[in-house]
C-alpha cells in the first residue's frame, strides 16, 4: 500500500461509521423510550451483558451508566452460565448486546432470566432473532455494512452499539437530574475529581498566611505585606476585621503612573473597593471561572460578616490541580 491508500482506507472507514452513527436516529422511537423507563424504575442495577466485541463495548456502555447516575456494571455471559448469574436478582435489568441476536452464551441465560421475571432489553440488528423474541424491549442497532473491507470484523456496528449505549446513559442522566456534584462523587480520582469536588476552604491560605493591612498604613507598608505572603495582593481591612478593598500589582501600576508618593500616602486612598469576593465553601473550579471571566488573578475569601477567612490566587489553583 502506498501512503495515500493509508488514508483512502482510513477515510471510508470513518465515512461508514459515520452513516451508521447517522442512521441511529431511526431507532430512537417509543422501544428507546421503553428502554429509558425500564432503566430508570429499576429498583436493582441494570446487568449489562455481551460477548466477544459486544462484551468490550457492554464494558463501556456499563461504566458510562454507572458513572452517570444509573447503578449498573457489567456481566461475562460464559461465567454466567458457570455461577456468576447469581449476580443477577430480580429487582435488576438485563441489557443483552448481541449483534446477531444469535450469541449462544447470551441465549443460553435467557430462560432462567425469564423464569426469574427479570426484565431485558436487546440491542441486536434484528428484533425476530432469538435474543430479540425473548426480549421486553428491542433496540436496533442495524448498520448496512461494516467499516472492514472483509465485511467481517465488527466495526461499524460496535460503534452503533457504543453510540446507543451512549444515548440511553446521557437520556437517563437529564431524565434524572443529574448534577455536576453528583457526578463528582462517582469520579473522587484524579484530575476530574480535583475539579468537581475541590471547595476553596481545601486549598485557601488561612491566618497568617493572608496578605491583610489595615487602613492607616502605607502603599510602602502594604507593598511589603505583599512580597512577604506573595499572592500578588493585599487585603485592606477596618478595625473590626472586615474586608474594604484590595490592592494588587494592577492598582500598583496606576500608582505609580500618578507619581504618588507611597512612603506617606494610606493604602486605603488607593485601594479598589467593591472587589470580588468568594464564600467560604464554594467550588474551587466555580471560582476559577469567576477568576477568569473577570480576568482577576487572585481574591479574598470571605465569611458571612465580610470578614476575609482565607485568599486563592491562580497558582493556588494550579497548585491544587484545579487548572
Amino acid at each position: 500500500m502506498s501512503q495515500q491508500d493509508y488514508i483512502q482506507s482510513a477515510l471510508r472507514v470513518l465515512e461508514i461509521e459515520g452513516q451508521a452513527i447517522e442512521q441511529l436516529a431511526q431507532y430512537i422511537d417509543s422501544s428507546f423510550i421503553a428502554a429509558c423507563e425500564l432503566m430508570k424504575n429499576c429498583k436493582g442495577k441494570v446487568v449489562v451483558c455481551g460477548m466477544g466485541k459486544s462484551g468490550h463495548i457492554g464494558h463501556k456502555i456499563s461504566a458510562t451508566l454507572a458513572s452517570t447516575g444509573t447503578p449498573a456494571f457489567f456481566m461475562h455471559p460464559g461465567e454466567a452460565n458457570h455461577g456468576d448469574l447469581g449476580m443477577l436478582t430480580e429487582q435488576d435489568v438485563l441489557l443483552a448486546i448481541s449483534n446477531s441476536g444469535e450469541t449462544s452464551e447470551l441465549l443460553a441465560l435467557l430462560p432462567v432470566v425469564k423464569r426469574r421475571g427479570i426484565a431485558i432489553i436487546a440491542l441486536s440488528n434484528n428484533p425476530q432473532s432469538s435474543l430479540g423474541k425473548h426480549a421486553d424491549v428491542n433496540l436496533c442497532i442495524k448498520v448496512e455494512k461494516e467499516a472492514c473491507s472483509l465485511g467481517l470484523a465488527p466495526t461499524a456496528s460496535t460503534t452503533a452499539t457504543l453510540v446507543m449505549g451512549d444515548a440511553l446513559a446521557v437520556a437517563l442522566l437529564d431524565a434524572r437530574g443529574f448534577t455536576p456534584d453528583d457526578f463528582a462523587l462517582s469520579h473522587p480520582g484524579g484530575a476530574l475529581g480535583r475539579k468537581l469536588l475541590l471547595k476553596l476552604d481545601d486549598i485557601m491560605c488561612q491566618g497568617e498566611m493572608m496578605p491583610l493591612v489595615s487602613t492607616t498604613q502605607t502603599i510602602s507598608q502594604a507593598l511589603l505585606e505583599i512580597s512577604r505572603k506573595g499572592l500578588g495582593m493585599a487585603g485592606i481591612v477596618d478595625n473590626d476585621g472586615r474586608l474594604l478593598g484590595i490592592f494588587t500589582d494592577g492598582d500598583l501600576r496606576r500608582v505609580l503612573d500618578a507619581r504618588v508618593d507611597i512612603h506617606t500616602v494610606s493604602i486605603e486612598s488607593v485601594m479598589t473597593a467593591n472587589c470580588v469576593t468568594a464564600s467560604q465553601g464554594t467550588l474551587a473550579a466555580e471560582v476559577l471561572n469567576v477568576m477568569q471571566k473577570r480576568k482577576i488573578s487572585s481574591l479574598f475569601v470571605v465569611d458571612d460578616n465580610h470578614k476575609p477567612v482565607g485568599a486563592i490566587n491562580m497558582q493556588t489553583l494550579l497548585s491544587a490541580g484545579v487548572i
